[in-house]
């Protein structure tokens, strides 16, 4: 498959992803989240739609959230946008190399990407942050297919361990599978190609504000995922 069929077969499986109303839970909140609005965004018109990988198609390194959150994806339509978990995200993505701004506003901002993609296991914003097995489950074929059709993979960065069980179930990793921690490398093989799984805490305020995460230990783990994929070091200073 050539780089323009690659990128035509990922535009077809983002207009499915969008269309999807499987999950009436998520359907259901993603809507209402978007009609309500919150005070300080009620004058922008929310995306309120399943949320699509975004970045590089000849990417290296995917990063694996969770789930949009309501106010951040599910209001501008873009992963981790809009948001202070992406203020942490696309700052450290930036500094290492990865993304071309330091941050990430809106659809249309000018942000690209390079030799990183950035994708979830559930595409709808869930109640609470926290996503069910079955709405997990019925969003798995999507990142499946996402996976297959990025064969340059040689790195997947699993934000927290909600991503790293989700990539872990895509993948034949050791048995028993290491527990999740911060740092953690899992050697494994998606199709039969070698990957390695690099986790990292997610970049929810939670972990941030709390200094469990910080922004020199996020920039550790994406300079150890250059290095791995075989990419040359960058270094930006803000």
């Amino acid at each position: 498959m050539t780089a323009d069929d690659r990128r035509t077969a990922l535009d077809r499986l983002a207009a499915e992803v969008v269309d999807c109303r499987r999950c009436d839970r998520l359907v259901a909140w993603r809507e209402q989240v978007a009609i309500e609005r919150r005070a300080a965004f009620r004058d922008e018109t929310y995306w309120g739609r399943p949320v699509t990988g975004f970045g590089d198609p000849d990417a290296a390194v995917v990063v694996v959230g969770l789930a949009p959150a309501a106010h951040g994806a599910n209001r501008t339509g873009r992963v981790f946008t809009g948001d202070r978990s992406g203020d942490v995200l696309f700052a450290s993505l930036w500094r290492t190399g990865f993304a071309d701004l330091p941050t990430s506003t809106a659809r249309d901002d000018g942000q690209q990407l390079r030799d990183a993609w950035i994708t979830m296991p559930v595409r709808c914003a869930p109640p609470g942050n926290a996503p069910t097995p079955a709405e997990r489950d019925a969003c798995e074929p999507f990142l499946r297919r996402e996976l297959a059709l990025l064969p340059r993979v040689r790195v997947v960065v699993a934000l927290g361990a909600f991503g790293y069980a989700a990539v872990a179930r895509l993948t034949d990793v050791e048995r028993p599978r290491p527990r999740f921690a911060h740092g953690l490398e899992v050697a494994a093989r998606f199709d039969g190609r070698p990957v390695t799984l690099l986790c990292s805490f997610h970049v929810s305020q939670q972990n941030t504000f709390t200094g469990r995460l910080t922004p020199a230990m996020l920039d550790d783990v994406f300079r150890r995922a250059r290095t791995v994929a075989g990419l040359r070091p960058v270094r930006r200073e803000p």
